[in-house]
């Protein structure tokens, strides 16, 4: 597909995902998402993303609000919603196993029938399905490398985003896999072993472009090889000197982040163009922006991503 062609989303994390004190590099890390006080300050966000120039945000309902005022919301800032995002815890992270049928596993998959309420309610068809983000596990200190490989581990996981697979296509919402780095998805192996379990007829791939460069996988080659899988994609940019290091020194998650690992489209050295360009002639999904942490203001940073889209897509 012609890359001028392609629909984009700027999910709105570079609001969220900031420093306590942005000139303090060891001050607290704040996910504003999980802060009752950010709903107040949701629809400002929106607006801002609307006056950068981008006509489309991902579905991100945070847990105070009901489907009803996130709707109202929504529609006010004139946005257009692109697929949301949802995670598969692994049982036996959380003390068990779970047997099947039991009331504990089948009370699990809550979560992601949350998220196929929304998806419908919203009228979206596909929805980015990943591992648990656990910020305080083993790969969150050693990311992008796979530590600690257990291929039981692989198997248990694999099993449970079968179940969730099942719980989104009875919906109607059909998953893509997510890799994310930091989490027991995040190398080839992983995901590609998720993926050949797992009929393509139910089980897509959604991938982030910065987190496969990250974990030192070509964005491009990955894309290509599964092109007739991926359905839509979360695109980064990157300091690679950074992702590099991180992997080589293992830095954690979070020390990579604050140094600057993440960067506005065109700021870090992905050739995120020529990747985009891998994407079969067929390809119909959304492209979703994310700055994982800006550079600059929140505002400044959307608006030079939408100039980046236009002269893109120009």
């Amino acid at each position: 597909m012609p890359v001028k062609d392609l629909r984009f989303a700027l999910n709105a994390i570079q609001w969220i995902n900031v420093k306590e004190d942005p000139a303090d590099l060891d001050s607290a890390s704040l996910w504003r998402f999980a802060d009752p006080a950010f709903v107040a300050e949701y629809p400002d966000v929106l607006g801002a993303i609307r006056d950068a120039g981008f006509r489309a945000t991902m579905m991100e309902v945070l847990d105070t609000q009901t489907l009803q005022s996130y709707a109202r919301m929504v529609e006010e800032s004139g946005l257009e919603l692109a697929p949301g995002y949802a995670e598969v815890p692994l049982p036996s992270d959380h003390g068990d196993r779970l047997q099947k049928g039991s009331f504990e596993r089948i009370h699990w998959f809550d979560g992601i029938r949350r998220k196929a309420e929304e998806s419908n309610f919203f009228g979206l068809d596909t929805i980015f399905l990943a591992a648990e983000v656990n910020q305080q596990g083993v790969r969150w200190q050693k990311p992008a490398v796979g530590h600690d490989f257990s291929q039981d581990r692989l198997d248990e996981q694999t099993e449970m985003i079968a179940e969730a697979v099942g719980v989104l296509v009875a919906e109607g919402v059909r998953p893509g896999l997510h890799n994310h780095v930091g989490t027991w998805i995040e190398t080839q192996h992983e995901y590609e072993h998720v993926l050949n379990s797992i009929d393509a007829s139910r089980l897509g791939a959604s991938f982030d472009i910065g987190h496969l460069e990250w974990a030192g996988i070509s964005a491009r080659d990955t894309i290509a090889r599964w092109a007739d899988r991926v359905q839509d994609l979360h695109l980064k940019d990157l300091d690679l000197e950074i992702a590099r290091r991180s992997r080589d020194e293992g830095l954690s998650y979070e020390r990579a982040t604050d140094l600057g690992l993440y960067r506005e489209p065109g700021l870090g050295q992905l050739d995120l163009p020529g990747i985009l360009e891998a994407l079969p002639a067929d390809f119909g999904g959304w492209v979703i922006i994310e700055v994982d942490r800006a550079s600059m203001d929140p505002v400044d940073s959307a608006r030079h991503t939408a100039r980046w889209v236009d002269e893109l897509t120009d």
